[in-house]
């Protein structure tokens, strides 16, 4: 099953998706949990989809903490996991550079635990200073009191023309307090202290949809995220099937206003999506229908019509919106027809 090239509207699955799926790649960040509690919904949605036989695997761009450490977290909130379970950034950018280094080789590590970690999974040793005669330069997630200090170091050792490799480049990551900068922040100093480029490792690029399939084997994964440029778009980049929860960073007008590459094939309110079939989205003439909804384009403005599950109005807008922008950005007002779905 997929739906890969349908990008005009949402897909229907008439059966739930744990069924129809036989691995889900879920995000972590704004998906499992947030600032370290877990979302509403969620552990009771992953116990009965893993009761009915499907493989979870936790896909995090998240590179500060180690799999063990994830799996001890995930274990603890009442999500029984394994540190097999848990694939990080870290872990795709590890073997970026062991792809290209010969083993033993030093690197200036610019981040967490997790990264040293899984560098020295691959054969490499970690390195604290610009001058302990590093190969390379690897930086990820250092966690909120990460030191100026240690840009500083990345960015002597990038202008002395090292690779410089980044385990992702999220500019923001959530957390309990609200949302705050990520490890693509730090990387934009690095960037504009030296001009360079890094090789970028972590979703949505290929590196780590190859890191995902070598370690889960997964046969018909869905992605699940909450993200649009990183979860969406590296489903996408990966030829694989996405499902949207709206538990993270992306709100309904940015879904509305996604590019072709940042359109899920599925979306739903929370992780309670994975154990329920999708509903078909339906055109009629101009307009799309789901389920109580018509949603149309009047002018310059998205309009929406009817009643029912406002997530089903979502839907049926997102069709509208999409047909509208074909392989560009929907610039249509929504306004008025998403506050009247009070999602």
């Amino acid at each position: 099953m997929s739906h890969q090239q349908d990008r005009v509207r949402p897909s229907a699955s008439a059966t739930a998706l744990n069924e129809a799926y036989d691995t889900a790649l879920l995000d972590l960040d704004g998906v499992v949990y947030a600032g370290g509690e877990a979302i509403v919904h969620a552990v009771d949605s992953l116990a009965a989809a893993r009761a009915g036989g499907m493989h979870l695997a936790y896909v995090t761009n998240n590179a500060l903490r180690t799999p063990d450490a994830v799996a001890e977290h995930l274990t603890e909130l009442g999500v029984p996991a394994e540190p097999s379970d848990v694939i990080t950034s870290a872990q795709a950018v590890a073997r970026l550079v062991a792809d290209q280094l010969p083993s033993g080789a030093r690197v200036l590590a610019i981040g967490g635990e997790g990264l040293q970690v899984a560098l020295r999974e691959r054969g490499l040793e970690p390195v604290e200073s610009a001058d302990d005669d590093p190969a390379a330069v690897v930086q990820g997630y250092g966690g909120p009191d990460m030191t100026w200090g240690r840009f500083a170091e990345a960015s002597y050792a990038v202008r002395r023309g090292l690779p410089w490799f980044a385990s992702n480049t999220d500019l923001t990551i959530p957390g309990a307090r609200g949302i705050a900068p990520g490890n693509g922040a730090a990387v934009e100093v690095v960037r504009i202290a030296t001009g360079a480029e890094p090789q970028v490792a972590g979703k949505p690029l290929p590196p780590m949809h190859r890191e995902t399939v070598l370690r889960t084997g997964a046969q018909r994964p869905i992605v699940v995220g909450d993200r649009l440029d990183t979860d969406i778009e590296g489903a996408f980049n990966g030829g694989v099937d996405s499902l949207l929860v709206l538990t993270g960073v992306t709100d309904a007008a940015q879904l509305l206003a996604a590019p072709p590459e940042h359109r899920p094939t599925y979306v739903d309110r929370d992780l309670r999506g994975l154990l329920t079939g999708q509903p078909e989205v339906t055109p009629d003439g101009d307009a799309y229908r789901c389920g109580g909804w018509t949603a149309l384009v009047r002018g310059d403005a998205l309009v929406l019509e009817g009643e029912g599950d406002a997530l089903d109005g979502l839907r049926a807008l997102c069709a509208a919106a999409w047909a509208f922008a074909g392989g560009g950005v929907c610039g249509l007002d929504a306004g008025k027809a998403l506050a009247s779905l009070q999602l």
